[in-house]
């Protein structure tokens, strides 16, 4: 028999309602309005016959003394073969206008992680192809790493064009989830990743910006879900991309306010962590197959002390910081080398080889960071010659770090370029060793492997630059005459 309840209160999307008969347990999902169109998720059991739940759609149209059905179970996500290549919102219906599903399993959206008895306890480097990453912030398979930055530094990029490298090379599925982002960039994803032929093996979910807070709140549980079955059912390593965590504990802080909890440190609700393991718990990798998970995390105001990036960074085994000032430079991905960090980065698991690479290069940076002051007050003439050396290789490792990306091909009109870890270290070793000090700066930015610094069009750069070295020599020379003359002159008379 139906269980049926009548609304007694509406505030925003916080809806309370009485039932005569049973309650319906938490995380239950009711419906009401016309034909069921409003979805409300239960949270609280106010009294023994009065609930409060979170609308999951729009309120528009709801009152008091409305009747409302309990569905008698949780949200739910289809799960199966039939929802690759396909678009989904929080409820599971297809939202990329082609035919409606078929042949699919209906799974609650809240499980539980796996028990540790189930895990997998190898470490293993995750290749990207691109330089920076590999080279100085190798990703652990079946790990959690995070895209730390504000807005507008390229993190969303970054993940477009991590799916673009890896689905290419690993037979494994990847799943995008948008959590409170732009429509149009769900657009644009669905689009490039069509022509480049990789949606047969990828999946996307989005809960939009403009989205009600309980539909945002949910969506990250229904993407788990999903990758959940084709770890554990399909035996399939899957990449989950997650575009913006930030937003997800955005939604829970909007939530907790709707339902009046006090709230935390600087307006957070107090259950965020709780919410937060909750999510980042189930993504795990076990004897079966592996969830590789990329998050981006929007950093408000650019401050790494926010509650939510702190919470945040204790779930990573790989976090990747990008800088505002590296990208008003130029340098994409403007990924910062001295604040990143993996727990991948240690002899044991990269190899002797590329952890004292990655250890030479930062000390590199290092100093180059350290010595900037005195190049700004003084110039670089002040310098000792053995830390113009070191200068010299910091900016053209800088440079050979950046990449081209395929995403941003139609924007740049830059060919994109994937490098294997073997010529990204290899192309850092050499510039330490002073092979490439004749070259000019320019010559090693925006390229693939370091060869293509040694192309024509590179040659002719190095002359140029050779000659001009050349004339600015001359003119400081000429300069330098003419001022000893009169100053020869006067002496005399």
């Amino acid at each position: 028999m139906s269980n049926r309840g009548v609304i007694v209160s509406v505030r925003g999307s916080v809806v309370d309602i009485r039932f005569e008969g049973r309650l319906p347990p938490i995380y239950s999902i009711l419906r009401t309005g016309e034909g069921g169109a409003i979805v409300i998720e239960v949270l609280t059991q106010l009294d023994d016959c009065k609930v409060r739940g979170i609308a999951l759609t729009p309120t528009q149209g709801l009152a008091r003394g409305m009747a409302v059905e309990d569905t008698g179970g949780p949200l739910k996500a289809p799960v199966g073969k039939a929802v690759l290549s396909r678009m989904f919102d929080v409820f599971g219906k297809v939202i990329d206008r082609g035919e409606p599903l078929k042949d699919v399993e209906w799974r609650s959206v809240h499980r539980a992680p796996p028990p540790l008895s189930k895990r997998s306890t190898k470490s293993e480097i995750f290749e990207t192809g691109i330089k920076v990453i590999d080279v100085l912030v190798p990703l652990e398979r079946g790990g959690k790493a995070g895209l730390f930055g504000g807005a507008g530094v390229g993190k969303t990029v970054l993940l477009t064009e991590m799916i673009h490298n890896m689905i290419g090379h690993q037979e494994g599925v990847s799943i995008f989830c948008g959590i409170g982002e732009r429509c149009r960039e769900g657009e644009e994803l669905y689009r490039d990743m069509k022509e480049a032929g990789v949606l047969p093996n990828m999946v996307m979910l989005f809960g939009q910006m403009n989205e009600p807070p309980g539909s945002r709140f949910r969506i990250g549980h229904a993407a788990l879900t999903m990758a959940e079955y084709f770890r554990d059912d399909e035996h399939r390593d899957v990449l989950l991309l997650i575009d913006n965590i930030f937003r997800f504990i955005q939604a829970g802080s909007e939530v907790s306010g709707l339902l009046g909890r006090m709230p935390s440190r600087l307006g957070y609700q107090p259950t965020m962590g709780t919410e937060l393991s909750g999510l980042e718990e189930r993504i795990a990798n076990t004897d079966t197959g592996a969830i590789t998970s990329i998050q981006a995390v929007y950093v408000p105001a650019d401050d790494f002390t926010d509650p939510a990036a702190v919470h945040t960074f204790s779930h990573l085994s790989a976090s990747i910081v990008l800088s505002r000032k590296r990208a008003s430079e130029g340098l994409f991905p403007a990924i910062d080398p001295l604040q990143s960090s993996s727990k991948m980065a240690t002899p044991g698991i990269v190899g002797e080889r590329h952890y004292n690479l990655a250890q030479e290069i930062r000390r590199t940076l290092a100093q180059y960071a350290e010595l900037k002051d005195i190049i700004a007050m003084l110039g670089l003439e002040q310098l000792s010659p053995e830390d113009r050396k070191v200068v010299a290789r910091a900016r053209r490792l800088e440079r050979f770090l950046t990449q081209p990306f395929f995403t941003t091909e139609q924007f740049t009109g830059m060919k994109g370029k994937l490098v294997s870890l073997k010529d990204s270290l290899d192309g850092c070793e050499r510039i330490l060793h002073d092979e490439f000090k004749d070259f000019p700066e320019s010559a090693l930015y925006m390229i693939g492997t370091v060869d293509e610094a040694k192309k024509p069009e590179n040659k002719e750069n190095k002359e140029k630059a050779e000659n001009t070295d050349k004339a600015n020599k001359s003119e400081k020379t000429a300069k330098s005459v003419l001022e000893v003359q009169p100053a020869a002159a006067a002496h005399e008379s």
